[in-house]
């Protein structure tokens, strides 16, 4: 699998927006990628060192609109630790 098929996107959220303070960046991955893969694939992307990973499976959530109903997907969240003396990762652009 190619880095940018393991990693879909970061999450961003108040919480782990907070986690950036302590080198901790939160991703959706694909539901068939591990922990290996998803080290691999944030090294490779964002030039940095990884510490740790850890990794969550986000149930499906059953919603109605109207008259309609259906499930979410299902989702895979990881949580990227980064070493100390890693470079940070930029999430957002810098103004000029």
């Amino acid at each position: 699998m190619d880095a940018r098929d393991v990693i879909k996107r970061p999450i961003i959220t108040e919480a782990s927006m907070l986690a950036t303070d302590e080198k901790k960046y939160t991703f959706e991955v694909d539901v068939r990628a591990n922990k290996i893969e998803v080290r691999q694939a944030v090294e490779e992307i964002f030039g940095v060192k990884v510490e740790k990973v850890n990794i969550l499976n986000v149930r499906a959530k059953f919603k109605r609109v109207g008259r309609y109903a259906g499930y979410t997907n299902k989702r895979r969240k990881a949580i990227v630790k980064l070493t100390k003396d890693s470079k940070d990762i930029q999430i957002f652009a810098e103004e000029a």
